[in-house]
């Protein structure tokens, strides 16, 4: 489609190669010679790149200018304690969650609050995030109750924040969600992987009834929690895992340490350059509340099954134990 000059006016032929009769642009790169058709067809893609980069351009160098001044602690603190403005006070406490600091007890109590009360939904999102970075075992039910908000970011930060605090309480609340088919398929991948922390039998039929569903992306979470769970990798086929796990008296045996899975990205450039302020992403790193001094804390009972190999794990249900529990109520 021919370009219309902004400058152009109606009648008036230039060099330009107008057209006296519409005044558009018509020909100018055609009827150029080579070295200035040259010239213009490099000059438009370079604006044709600059426009469709100028987003992420602008935010790498809002990055990089925050590197010289960031909002100070206080102007966080304030930002985040800021109830009459939902966009500030999300900022505030992001920023606070994420620095070294963010661990203090006033700001804890801060996340407590916006957690559990919070009236605007990403607010609330942003104050369960910090909670499940910095709180306690205990928070773990203040959570585990927004998995029923009627928000999907408030439940998905749940979801995720339940991965870095342990609290056997909640386990029976996470399989039950994962199960449910009416979730949206991110939150229940990410409660797939927050049951790989819990080596108990209502845990590991959860994840197994999830490698039939038909998304690949909870298919592959349940496998990668039951490998954790039980030291053994039958991928995705459910029968393979159901079979083995029927023949096993001690399934949970060789239960492997469970970490949180961080976030990390490739280093922008304008990063690459405030070398003073490096960029250091989280690594991943067991639950709170899992304490596992160099291994599981279900080794004591390990232990023991070493032992006695017979001996039926108490955190979870043998084969036997189910089909009892099975018999019992036919």
């Amino acid at each position: 489609m021919p370009l219309r000059s902004p400058f152009a006016k109606r009648g008036n032929r230039a060099a330009s190669g107008l057209d006296p009769e519409t005044g558009w642009l018509v020909g100018a790169v055609a009827g150029a010679s080579g070295t200035l058709r040259t010239h213009l067809i490099a000059v438009t893609a370079g604006a044709i790149l600059l426009v469709s980069g100028c987003d992420s351009m602008s935010e790498d160098f809002q990055d990089f200018t925050e590197k010289f001044s960031p909002p100070s602690p206080f102007q966080a603190a304030v930002w985040a304690s800021d109830f009459n403005d939902p966009g500030l006070q999300r900022r505030g406490v992001i920023l606070l969650s994420n620095a070294t600091f963010g661990g203090e007890r006033t700001y804890v109590d801060l996340y407590r609050v916006l957690a559990s009360e919070s009236t605007d939904p990403l607010v609330r999102a942003a104050g369960i995030r910090a909670l499940g970075r910095w709180g306690d075992p205990a928070d773990a039910i203040v959570i585990a109750d927004q998995l029923k908000n009627d928000y999907g970011q408030v439940r998905l930060e749940a979801a995720i924040a339940l991965q870095r605090i342990h609290e056997e309480s909640v386990e029976d609340r996470l399989w039950r969600q994962l199960i449910d088919e009416s979730e949206d398929e991110a939150i229940r991948v990410e409660l797939a992987i927050a049951l790989g922390q819990y080596p108990t039998d209502s845990a590991f039929q959860a994840l197994a009834l999830t490698l039939e569903d038909r998304s690949l992306a909870m298919n592959l979470a349940a496998a990668d929690s039951l490998r954790v769970l039980t030291g053994r990798d039958f991928g995705i086929d459910g029968p393979a895992w159901l079979s083995w796990y029927e023949t096993t008296k001690s399934p949970f045996a060789q239960v492997e340490i469970f970490l949180y899975p961080t976030f990390e990205r490739p280093i922008t450039f304008f990063e690459k350059l405030a070398f003073w302020d490096p960029t250091v992403f989280e690594t991943p790193a067991p639950p709170r509340g899992l304490d596992i001094g160099g291994r599981s804390t279900y080794d004591d009972e390990n232990d023991d099954q070493k032992n006695d190999p017979e001996a039926p794990s108490s955190g979870a249900k043998t084969p036997s134990d189910s089909a009892t529990d099975a018999g019992e109520g036919s």
